[in-house]
């Protein structure tokens, strides 16, 4: 049965985030623009991929959206209340609804704590359970996540890389979020083991009726996961469309280059790819332009002066490109 979108649970609007740089007293004020005027809509009940090279912005655009990193400008509205603003205590109750699974579940997870207590603390934090009842929570989240009741009395560097994403997966979920930002969540795992956490992710947004931001530097990965997809390179989104759209008519040359590095099982297939040179620029001082003009094949006089604005190729399928690939633009 198909699941039908209710509207967006969050909406991202003009999104900025300047890290400024420590220098001498009289030198000029240098920032990092890790996070350049980004917006987009995540609708309820989708999983909304991010992809990029390492150092395009996408963890820091994750951490921004749950208030983590305090944005330096824009507008963050989830499920039509703008948190940008709110202080510590008004945002309490979204911080239960919004959660993190990181990309590490070895560091994410304290060495010295056992299972128990790692995924107890919140809800004893956002709930006020009692201590009978924080247990119960925590074993039924367990074994809906494939773990033992007798796992909750061992320490992290006891499970495999498998176990203990599931167990930083069990932390975020015991507290019943609606959001789910999962950073990188299989890049630590071997290619077997990502294919059961991807597919345990799948059955439990189902489960849970999550929403998912879900961040990678792998497009095999968003395409058997996602359902809508934005490409982002030195801070700023790029392209950015349902999935299908993207890989089967993708309309920026920076997009188009990503899955012509994605490998094909068949090693005897010949494909006509256009190998990507040279490597992201500084986001201390990103190029004039087109950020991506001074690696894209198609590069013009005009990308290298004016930034493009966000051209609308077809229906939700927008690219930030002055001739974008696809034809029929609108």
């Amino acid at each position: 049965m198909k699941e039908i979108s209710t509207g967006n649970l969050l909406e991202l609007k003009g999104i900025k985030q300047y890290f400024p740089i420590k220098q001498g007293f009289l030198a000029p004020r240098r920032v990092v623009k890790a996070i350049d005027n980004v917006s987009f809509d995540i609708p309820k009940m989708s999983i909304f991929g991010v992809v990029g090279e390492s150092g395009s912005g996408k963890t820091t655009l994750g951490r921004t959206i749950l208030r983590l990193i305090e944005p330096t400008q824009g507008q963050i509205n989830y499920n039509a209340t703008d948190i940008t603003h709110l202080g510590s205590k008004e945002m309490l109750n979204f911080r239960r609804k919004m959660q993190i699974v990181a990309q590490d579940p070895y560091n994410s997870l304290h060495p010295r704590k056992l299972i128990k207590s790692i995924i107890g603390e919140g809800v004893k934090i956002h709930f006020k359970k009692k201590p009978e009842e924080v247990y119960l929570d925590v074993k039924n989240i367990l074994q809906a996540l494939g773990l033992k009741e007798e796992h909750m009395f061992r320490y992290p560097h006891e499970f495999s890389g498998g176990q203990r994403q599931r167990i930083s997966v069990a932390r975020s979920l015991v507290l019943r979020p609606e959001f789910l930002v999962l950073d990188e969540p299989t890049s630590a795992l071997d290619v077997s083991v990502q294919a059961v956490i991807l597919k345990l992710l799948k059955q439990l947004k189902k489960d849970f009726s999550l929403t998912y931001l879900f961040i990678t530097h792998d497009l095999a990965v968003i395409d058997y996961i996602a359902d809508y997809v934005a490409v982002m390179y030195l801070g700023q989104i790029m392209e950015i469309g349902p999935k299908s759209k993207i890989f089967n008519s993708p309309a920026y040359p920076y997009t188009k280059s990503l899955l012509d590095s994605i490998l094909h099982p068949d090693p005897g297939k010949k494909r006509n790819r256009k190998t990507l040179k040279g490597e992201i620029p500084s986001p201390i001082n990103p190029p004039s332009g087109c950020r991506f003009h001074t690696r894209c094949p198609c590069v013009k006089e005009i990308c290298r002066t004016q930034e493009p604005e966000m051209t609308k190729i077809n229906e939700n399928h927008f690219a930030k490109c002055h001739f974008p690939l696809v034809a029929g633009t609108e």
